[in-house]
């Protein structure tokens, strides 16, 4: 019998999130549902330059989508996290077009929060998968 939840882990980081005790994503019912993504390096600190982080954490997020077979295509609905919004807002409406490419947009929620243990920026999504898988 297949498992409920099969974890989905990119090709690098395995010692971040086994660390952490939690999957990068986990494939359930035709649905990928992607932990948050941060702007960290392969040890886990954190990038320094906001933009870069946010870069950063949409590559390793471009990476756990691709370990699925996915793309940001696929991606249905997206939960952002960010610090300090009034401030750094501008810098995220900069970056993101250079991933989502053109309409249909997914879904957005955005969420200002006072601490990301040493990051600035959080991107959680929930994608379908590929037909077939």
């Amino acid at each position: 019998m297949t498992p409920l939840r099969q974890a989905v882990f990119p090709s690098e980081r395995h010692a971040l999130y086994e660390r952490a005790h939690y999957s990068p994503a986990v494939r359930c019912n035709g649905f990928l549902f992607v932990s948050g993504q941060v702007g960290s390096h392969p040890d886990g600190t954190p990038e320094p330059d906001l933009e870069q982080q946010m870069r950063l954490a949409f590559e390793n997020l471009r990476a756990v989508l691709a370990a699925a077979g996915c793309t940001f295509a696929h991606v249905l609905d997206v939960t952002l996290f960010l610090v300090d919004p009034e401030k750094n807002l501008d810098t995220l409406w900069k970056v993101l077009p250079d991933y989502w490419g053109d309409a249909p947009y997914p879904a957005l929620t955005g969420l200002g929060v006072p601490w990301l243990s040493g990051f600035q920026f959080e991107i959680k999504v929930v994608a379908q998968l590929p037909q077939g898988e």
